[in-house]
């Protein structure tokens, strides 16, 4: 189909022909320019230099940003930008700070908790509790987001953090813990789900992958931080309530960061506050130069209005109101109507199955059981610092990551799980392995349970290599890829698909924490990790069959490849096309 962008140059500008340098754009089937107002999808905003944009101003008035564009012409993503995503990234280092320090905790509380030690039935439920709230918590917030919006979703997940974080560094029985991890637990739900969103909402879509990798960044710096914390105050008596306690302060922080933090202009125009959605944007587009970012700005005000009352007639919020339905009834009737599209319109379907699919294998190939329970492994096993052992996969976590951040615009997402699963199923392989030479009396999740491995430290090193190999794979690929789930909706059914997947990421987590330790003593160390191994084989399968690659698109474009089928071979041709042009021209 032909590029319907020389066609509107000319009706814009008045021109019989566009210049030399926007036919040349033009003409390259492969760029998926959609920088006009009628066609863009989303107020996702690119900076470009002058080489991308024609010089006259007026033909601008007739085109926002675009979203899919070589990347060698673009900008970085401005300091207003920047300054959004680490503002709401704290979330995430709270995210991580409360799933990393329970490792250190467990291994730490002793009796301090109702007079006795820890059974495994109580390590179990006060790990497992936080992501059952978080379950719970993320379909909530998915209807919150859109109603109260994103900046007070995050306002609320403060409170309880650092309400939950304080309960439990108070609390002198086990049935207290388990409530403090539940309020934690709620906390981490919202601002696991809202937190991305709010990123992508605001951010290029040439950088999205990469700035809502940001809040990852922060997941496993968090980690990082838990686990330090927990060496720190591991020899201290009664050192693990300095631990949990001081979950309270990042909390804080972000509360009082949260005042100055906007709330992104699609929510805005949405909550009938156009104008100060205008100075937001305004805000973005200040990187702008060689053109006047007002018609930017007006332009994607147009667009988002014009989408948002396209969403109410597509909801048939009229008739809801005629029906007498007003207030928190027709908003649940809108909540309503979007799970029904959501389940029964096919692309929205496959969306909402590709996010889950994802969402799902996060937490099926066991990698929480490490966040949840690395300190108990390695005690197991015989390491003499288990807390400062445990610190490894959370350092392994962190710096692959940041390779994950540098990667995954670059790479694709498709591509960079296609690559990076495998060498988990190798680290896994070689963990089931090495156990099945390690012998293990006890009960596993006990304090009396030891490694008896014949004097050998051999078996215990070749676990921790292969829990690194894994811990690397992972958090390349599945650690991140599934949290960009909020491009693969439109945005009818944005907030409650991305809810949904959330939920399904939470629900799975509460799975695996409720049954790893059982599953090591039942089902042996070696058939748990080989189990966990097969569910990563699984899912490599599944990625393969049925999701697109959707690095560099815009939220339009992925919508319309999900519309007839799973897009995948046109995706990925469209992937190749874009790489052989970027080697071509030295990008």
């Amino acid at each position: 189909m032909p590029s319907p962008l020389p066609a509107a140059i000319q009706s814009v500008s008045g021109c019989s022909s566009p210049d030399r340098e926007t036919a040349a754009l033009a003409s390259s089937a492969d760029i998926e320019l959609h920088s006009m107002v009628d066609t863009a999808a989303e107020p996702l905003i690119t900076d470009r230099d002058e080489r991308a944009f024609p010089r006259d101003h007026d033909a601008l008035r007739g085109y926002e940003e675009d979203d899919v564009v070589d990347e060698s012409g673009l900008l970085a993503p401005g300091k207003f930008i920047w300054t959004l995503t680490v503002c709401a990234g704290v979330s995430g280092l709270l995210f991580g700070y409360d799933t990393g320090v329970i490792s250190s905790t467990l291994v730490s509380i002793g009796s301090d908790l109702s007079a006795r030690p820890l059974t495994t039935l109580d390590k179990s439920l006060v790990t497992s509790c936080t992501s059952f709230f978080a379950l719970v918590a993320s379909p909530f917030t998915g209807v919150l987001a859109d109603q109260l919006g994103r900046k007070k979703v995050i306002l609320g997940a403060d409170i309880l953090f650092i309400l939950g974080a304080l309960w439990q560094a108070w609390t002198t029985t086990v049935w207290g813990m388990i409530a403090g991890r539940s309020i934690v637990g709620a906390a981490v739900g919202s601002a696991s789900f809202v937190v991305p969103l709010y990123i992508s909402e605001l951010s290029p879509s040439p950088f999205r992958g990469r700035l809502v990798v940001v809040a990852s960044l922060f997941i496993t710096g968090g980690q990082v931080v838990a686990y330090i914390i927990g060496w720190l105050f591991s020899s201290m008596e009664h050192g693990w309530r300095w631990m949990v306690g001081l979950g309270a302060l990042p909390a804080a922080i972000q509360f009082l960061m949260l005042w100055f933090m906007p709330e992104t202009p699609r929510w805005l125009v949405k909550a009938g506050l156009k104008e100060e959605a205008r100075r937001v944007l305004g805000k973005v587009y200040e990187r702008s130069e060689g053109f006047d970012g007002r018609h930017l700005v007006g332009a994607v005000l147009r667009r988002v209005e014009r989408e948002i009352t396209e969403e109410e007639d597509a909801m048939g919020e009229r008739e809801v109101v005629r029906a007498g339905k007003h207030g928190w009834r027709a908003k649940m009737d809108r909540v309503h109507h979007d799970f029904l599209q959501l389940v029964t319109v096919g692309g929205h379907r496959r969306a909402l199955v590709i996010a889950c699919m994802l969402q799902g294998a996060q937490q099926l190939c066991g990698f929480n059981s490490l966040m949840y329970f690395s300190a108990t492994i390695f005690s197991l096993v015989g390491f003499r610092s288990p807390t400062l052992t445990s610190l490894s996969i959370a350092l392994t976590n962190f710096a692959f990551t940041l390779v994950a951040f540098h990667y995954i615009d670059r790479i694709g997402r498709r591509r960079i799980l296609l690559w990076s699963v495998p060498i988990m199923v190798i680290g896994l392989a070689l963990c089931a392995v090495a156990f099945n030479f390690l012998h293990l009396p006890g009960q596993v999740g006990s304090e009396q349970a030891h490694s008896t491995a014949s004097n050998s430290k051999v078996w215990p090193l070749v676990i921790l290599v292969a829990m690194v190999t894994y811990v690397a794979g992972y958090a390349i690929g599945m650690g991140n890829v599934p949290w960009q789930q909020s491009e693969l909706f439109p945005l009818s059914v944005r907030s409650l698909g991305s809810a949904l997947a959330t939920a399904t990421n939470w629900g799975s987590n509460t799975l695996v924490g409720l049954t790893f330790l059982p599953m090591m003593e039942f089902f042996t160390p070696e058939g748990t990790f080989a189990l966990y191994m097969l569910v990563c084989v699984v899912a490599w399968f599944a990625i393969y069959r049925i999701y697109p690659e959707t690095a560099g698109l815009s939220l339009e474009d992925v919508g319309s490849l999900l519309r007839d089928g799973w897009g995948v071979k046109g995706s990925v041709g469209r992937a190749r096309a874009r790489a052989r042009r970027r080697t071509e021209t030295g990008g």
